[in-house]
């Protein structure tokens, strides 16, 4: 199942690149997919709790389920 979140501060390809990789770390197996422009990560896979987790340790704000 596939949940979307906001994800706030993300500017740029390489912030994207930076979710992308802390969740999938902290999520063996998940599916990631970031849509920039409306500030969103839409990941298959793990709980809120752990992308939440993966998004601050990356540097970003988790705004919760999208």
């Amino acid at each position: 199942m596939t949940a979307n979140y906001i994800v706030s501060g993300m500017t740029c390809e390489g912030c994207s690149r930076s979710v992308t990789k802390a969740i999938e770390a902290a999520i063996p197996g998940a599916t990631v997919e970031v849509d920039l422009a409306a500030g969103r990560v839409a990941v298959g896979g793990g709980e809120a709790a752990q992308v939440a987790q993966a998004v601050e340790d990356a540097g970003f704000d988790y705004g919760g389920p999208a």
